[in-house]
């Protein structure tokens, strides 16, 4: 191991413990690497958006848009990126409380255009695909594993769809009965995504203690052997 390595593992094991610390009780060990791994993390996007976002899809075309009318004289699409700019500007506009309105155009545009987009992206993503999954056949010759599959997602999402109808009461066979299968239906999905949700959370500490077992350890031993 080079010293480098050394003491990037052990900064590591060491900003570990300090998050374990807070099963404890809150600590200023635990709010240290709170705050570091908040601002890492927002120092790291702010790099990585510029790498990626800005200076290829603005400043580099503003600057080929500059160039292009210094040489020839000619106004190219690339001025277009102003526009972008602009609204950029306008929204940090909204550090100054004096013009902070002037943030306001900028918010109403982003809003707007994601509200747009993200209707399309909804209905394709999660409706229609959703339909798209249930309609199923009911028999499938010689496979009856399959068969009773199609069936159980079948009624489990009408049950689940008439759970949620309240335009008529929830009394008799269909409603009263679909109802009740569909909270069953419902608090099964939601136990399988908490199930979900936990081992994976497992997995990450797992992964912390094969970080102090195959790395913290050998260093350790490589510094007092």
């Amino acid at each position: 191991m080079t010293g480098i390595e050394i003491i990037g593992i052990w900064i590591g094991a060491f900003l570990t413990l300090c998050i374990f610390s807070f099963l404890y009780k809150d600590n200023p060990f635990y709010k240290f690497a709170e705050y570091l791994y908040v601002g890492v993390s927002a120092g790291y996007v702010m790099a990585i958006d510029y790498q990626n976002v800005l200076r290829p899809n603005l400043f580099d075309n503003l600057a080929k848009a500059g160039n292009t009318l210094l040489k020839t004289g000619k106004i190219i699409s690339e001025w277009w990126y102003l526009v972008p700019c602009i609204l950029g500007i306008m929204l940090l506009m909204r550090l100054i409380p004096k013009i902070s309105w002037a943030s306001r155009f900028t918010l109403a545009f982003i809003v707007g255009l994601g509200a747009g987009i993200n209707i399309v992206y909804t209905m394709q993503a999660q409706v229609l695909k959703q339909i798209e999954a249930t309609i199923l056949p009911l028999w499938i010759s010689g496979n009856f594993s399959q068969t009773l599959i199609n069936w159980i997602i079948v009624i489990g999402v009408c049950c689940g769809l008439i759970y949620f109808y309240f335009s008529l009461p929830h009394k008799g066979i269909i409603f009263g009965g679909g109802a009740k299968v569909g909270v069953y239906v419902l608090m099964i999905s939601f136990g399988a995504a908490f199930g979900y949700t936990v081992m994976a959370r497992v997995s990450l500490l797992i992964g912390r203690l094969l970080f102090f077992k195959y790395e913290w350890w050998p260093s350790l031993q490589y510094l007092f052997k």
